[in-house]
């Protein structure tokens, strides 16, 4: 049976039907419920000649809408893209442009916004307005209409798992990049499986049976902007394992408590330091809020320090916590360990390797390129250059090799050390920032930190970070950070610049703006 998403999601949807699998604020749906809703949308779709390949912008923070475009494209063989909701007008331009997409459904929010945009998009033809109470307009469809007006039958045609699947990726470093998976490899690599404890279920009818055994499925808060790679990896993943997911319209870490205590939250899933330390915080500073029932934080995208991992277990004795490595060109390919010594390691993988600059093997004890091979993204969309570099094909094997580096070791285990790209040459020295990250923010007075390379006329570069201090602790002094960081990690990684923020930016999902901090850090160098 063919591993398609949508085959699979109307499988499992079928056999649980009455089972809840999504909760957004006050709504919620069923299996059932999305189901149909799905439907409805992908009829509309149909009507105004979306089909198979087309691509459909969805631009919208999370809701149960969101979820509903994803599924009604992947229902009609169409590709939903992935939108970042506070791009403005030139990114826009770009991820419609780019995408070449013929529909958009758009929250009225960013309604004017698109509109924008649309000028410079010829092949937008058809704009759905995600919210009732926005106005009406010819060249624009209201969603609930929509639907109302179109079947909830599911009569759609055969689908195939070379069908693709798109996540928009990056931003950071220059316009986002479309990671372009065909089904298949996205259910084994981003989808575990349809199993994150286990081997990967082959069949349909092996998914069918493990979601109908699944009754008490754990329920896991999805804090992340479902716009991000991991929280779509996520969602997909529950809605085939027959579990629910609980999401957040916007992130406040108060109110995610609060939703673990009303939803009897069992796992919740974040993204790095951006979004655990505030939980932390929040922990401590609300401890009348019952999150008994919390067993796992699950990370990945971003660093997440043990310093904040230990603020979690203190909150809540006997949490599970899980740092996966991965990424939107690789999926998830397993889970960090953290040694005693901040060294920082992912077990054997089969499909894992490290290669030299040739996309060659290299043995033990030897710095390479970390590459993944097997169920790996086909291209990023209509950019041949990038794809060459990052999905390179060696000796017929297709691999997705991306930034990181790291060191093999003799029983196959792999010692993470950092973002190639992000990688600090100072004097001929090595240094990746995370390292450096780490250090600082075991110190009690940093709540964030990020680190970056600025140019040295001796060492070619110099270590400097942008750092944003804890309430209460205004008297830090640069001097202060630096000796501390002397007694974590070696004299040459010692920030040599330390510059006070009021805020350490991130993105809307929590990762690192490496570029704002060098702009910092050089502004006041």
């Amino acid at each position: 049976m063919t591993l398609n998403i949508a085959t699979l999601f109307e499988s499992v949807a079928d056999a649980v039907p009455d089972r809840v699998v999504l909760t957004c604020e006050s709504e919620q749906r069923s299996y059932a419920q999305l189901e149909v809703r799905a439907n409805r949308l992908a009829h509309h779709l149909q009507s105004v000649g979306v089909g198979p390949g087309d691509h459909v912008a969805v631009h919208m923070r999370n809701r149960i809408e969101y979820v509903e475009c994803v599924l009604a494209c992947l229902k009609v063989r169409a590709v939903p893209i992935n939108v970042n909701y506070r791009y403005v007008e030139a990114e826009l331009v770009h991820v419609y442009g780019n995408s070449q997409a013929v529909a958009l459904i758009v929250e009225a929010e960013y309604l004017a916004a698109a509109r924008a945009a649309l000028a410079s998009c010829p092949t937008v033809g058809h704009v759905v307005v995600v919210d009732s109470a926005a106005p009406a307009a010819d060249d624009t469809a209201g969603y609930e209409p929509a639907l109302a007006a179109q079947s909830p039958e599911r009569d759609f045609g055969p689908r195939s798992a070379d069908d693709k699947f798109i996540i928009y990726t990056g931003g950071t470093t220059g316009y986002p990049k479309g990671v372009v998976w065909r089904h298949e490899d996205f259910y084994f690599a981003a989808l575990s499986g349809a199993n994150t404890s286990g081997p990967p279920r082959l069949t349909l009818e092996e998914v069918v049976a493990a979601a109908v055994a699944n009754s008490a499925a754990p329920v896991f808060l999805l804090v992340p902007p479902l716009m991000h790679g991991a929280a779509v990896y996520s969602l997909l993943t529950a809605f085939l394992a027959g579990s629910r997911r609980v999401i957040m319209r916007d992130f406040d870490a108060v109110e995610a408590l609060r939703v673990i205590e009303a939803e009897r939250v069992t796992g919740i899933t974040v993204v790095g330091d951006g979004i655990a330390r505030p939980l932390a915080e929040a922990m401590e500073q609300h401890p009348e809020i019952d999150l008994s029932s919390l067993k796992m934080v699950g990370s990945g995208g971003a660093l997440f320090s043990t310093g904040v991992k230990d603020q979690l277990r203190e909150r809540v004795p006997g949490l599970v916590i899980k740092d996966a490595f991965g990424a939107s060109e690789t999926g998830n390919d397993g889970i960090v360990e953290f040694a005693a010594d901040g060294t920082k390691r992912i077990r054997s993988n089969p499909n894992m390797v490290l290669v030299d600059n040739d996309f060659r093997p290299v043995g033990p004890g030897i710095e390479g390129f970390i590459a993944r091979s097997g169920h790996v993204p086909l291209e990023y969309w209509g950019d041949p250059v990038k794809s060459a570099s990052t999905f390179p094909v060696i000796d017929g094997i297709r691999m997705a090799v991306l930034g990181d580096r790291g060191i093999l070791e003799g029983d196959g285990t792999i010692v993470l050390l950092g973002r190639g790209s992000n990688c600090i040459n100072s004097g001929g020295e090595k240094i990746y920032p995370e390292e450096v990250e780490q250090a600082l923010k075991t110190h009690p007075a940093v709540y964030d930190a990020l680190v970056v390379g600025i140019p040295d006329k001796r060492f070619g570069q110099r270590v400097a970070a942008a750092v944003a201090l804890r309430e209460g602790h205004s008297g830090a002094s640069p001097e202060e950070l630096t000796e501390y960081c002397r007694t974590q990690v070696a004299g040459y990684k010692i920030p040599r610049v330390v510059v006070f923020a009021e805020e350490v930016k991130r993105s809307p999902s929590g990762k690192a703006d490496y570029p704002w901090a060098l702009r910092t850090v050089l502004a006041a160098d």
